[in-house]
């Protein structure tokens, strides 16, 4: 009983996951995406800053920001938009695409070569009280650092402020989140995150603060964002999982890892107390057959030597009356000789039957068997069994309570597996420590993916790792150093285990998102 509770206890914390802090990674990762946003004035073929806000990607080549952030280049053909990154790279001019004043957004398309990674936007109402973070560039840190307009065609990490929302409320006819978040001028238009770094607004404008009341500040909440989007043909990375942190998920695992070994143990126990009732009841079995073969062997015997003494009476009693000089006599000669043989032969067969009565080892021989035998009957097929090579056709769907999703799309996965660690027959995985798994580092995207594949238990699991610019070049460098050896070269898992070390050394301890998968056999 006790035992079960335990499981019990283990399971319900893999359901009930606590509440998710912040972590400075997915902000961080959350920052890649967000944008100076310059609004740029000429004059004799120089050009000068006007003003500035904030913006995000919600595409690689187009960025959310405030209408009233690009008002001035609305309405003065002279002044352009400029687009500043965050993590390195020249700037951008970006063209607006769509402008919505009711509610204080407005679309703007990239120009030149630069792209962007796209924020996740989260479709889930944050909770009062809950925690937020306002990313952007207010001109009160600009100028405190003694940074004047020029400045700002630099490119410089965002303003992290973290905050709490104080509820969802409308104003200026549109649906907005007040939150506690600082914000000042020239934070218009960035994102306002949640703790797993997904848009949940996009700052708009703070409370008036006279008298030293409290400040509070308003951002556009995605009620209004993601229709206009989508009323602009833009299709965002929407992400509606619960926000867990990975200290969370790890506290789940290693709950699901104890539950399963304490379900382990106590079906161990289980089969060990049920083999131990089936030994018995084949011993007794085995035991009473025995038994009763020897009895049934010893009663054949003496009932064959009963019948060879009665015969051999019989004859013995002919031949003492025999009379040779009898008409007859060769015959009733050939009578007596015929029932002493039989006589005889029954007593070979009883001595026969008598030594070759079961012995006491009988009995462990028929409790063997029994055992043996009743094993094969129940060692039914494994239906993850693999083929007699160790190669496996599966399919893997992601399971959301084991995963940390922030942005990634998590469709299933078809995985052919081989015994050598070659994966739909052209991607080998190397082996290292008693682990298979693949590094990507792609370069169309700032990411690097580690895959790993648990042949046993059937768990694909993919970790990403969402880096900035300076991190991605020194994982791509250290990428390049190598070439992955192809499927079926000799010794290629073993290889390829050690040549990724040199990329797996330049990571974050901890990814930003943990997917993990179930395989089951392909149909």
């Amino acid at each position: 009983m006790g035992r079960s509770l335990a499981i019990f206890a283990a399971l319900l914390a893999l359901v009930m996951p606590a509440t998710a802090q912040a972590d400075p990674a997915d902000i961080d990762a959350a920052a890649r995406g967000v944008v100076r946003v310059v609004i740029i004035g000429a004059d004799d073929d120089e050009i000068y800053p006007v003003s500035h806000g904030t913006g995000f990607a919600v595409s690689p080549e187009t960025i959310v920001t405030n209408a009233h952030v690009v008002r001035d280049a609305m309405s003065d053909d002279d002044l352009r938009i400029g687009v500043v990154p965050s993590g390195g790279g020249e700037a951008v001019y970006g063209q607006i695409l769509s402008v919505n004043s009711r509610n204080d957004l407005a679309l703007v398309r990239l120009t030149g070569s630069l792209r962007l990674p796209p924020l996740a936007i989260t479709p889930r109402i944050v909770a009062d009280s809950g925690q937020v973070y306002s990313v952007g560039y207010p001109m009160n840190v600009d100028r405190a650092q003694g940074l004047d307009l020029s400045d700002i065609f630099r490119s410089m990490p965002p303003v992290k402020s973290p905050g709490f929302v104080s509820g969802a409320r409308p104003s200026r006819q549109f649906d907005t989140i007040l939150h506690t978040a600082p914000i000042a001028r020239g934070n218009s238009g960035g994102p306002l995150l949640d703790p797993c770094g997904r848009v949940v607004g996009v700052n708009s404008f703070g409370a008036d603060n006279e008298g030293g009341d409290a400040e509070f500040f308003f951002a556009v909440s995605n009620r209004e964002l993601l229709p206009f989007l989508r009323a602009n043909d833009i299709t965002p990375t929407t992400n509606d999982s619960p926000c867990r942190s990975l200290e969370d998920l790890d506290a789940a695992e290693k709950a699901r890892l104890d539950a399963e070994r304490m379900e382990a143990l106590q079906g161990l126990a289980q089969r060990a107390e049920e083999t131990r009732a089936k030994r018995e009841r084949a011993l007794l079995k085995a035991q009473l057959g025995v038994a009763q073969d020897r009895e049934d062997r010893m009663a054949l015997a003496f009932i064959l030597l009963l019948g060879a003494f009665g015969i051999a009476l019989w004859a013995w009693s002919r031949h003492e009356r025999f009379d040779a000089e009898a008409e007859d006599a060769e015959l009733r000669r050939k009578k007596i000789n015929i029932a002493f043989g039989i006589a005889g032969f029954l007593v070979v067969v009883a001595l026969i039957a008598f030594l070759t009565r079961p012995g006491l080892d009988e009995i462990d021989r028929r409790v063997a068997a029994e055992m043996q035998d009743g094993g094969a009957a129940q060692n039914g097929k494994d239906p993850l069994a693999t083929n007699a090579q160790g190669d496996a056709k599966l399919v893997c769907r992601i399971v959301p309570e084991r995963s940390r999703i922030t942005s990634t799309e998590t469709p299933e996965i078809t995985f052919d597996w081989t015994v050598e660690g070659c994966v739909n027959e052209r991607t080998q995985y190397g082996y290292a420590s008693g682990n298979w798994s693949r590094v990507f580092v792609p370069n169309s995207e700032d990411a690097v993916s580690v895959n790993s594949f648990d042949p046993d238990r059937r768990i694909f699991r993919s970790e990403r790792y969402l880096l900035p610019r300076s991190a991605m070049i020194d994982a791509r460098e250290a990428r390049g150093k190598y070439e992955a050896p192809k499927c079926g070269d000799e010794g290629a898992a073993s290889k390829l285990g050690d040549l990724q070390g040199e990329v797996l050394g330049q990571l974050p301890q901890q990814p930003n998102e943990r997917l993990v998968y179930q395989c089951e056999p392909a149909e």
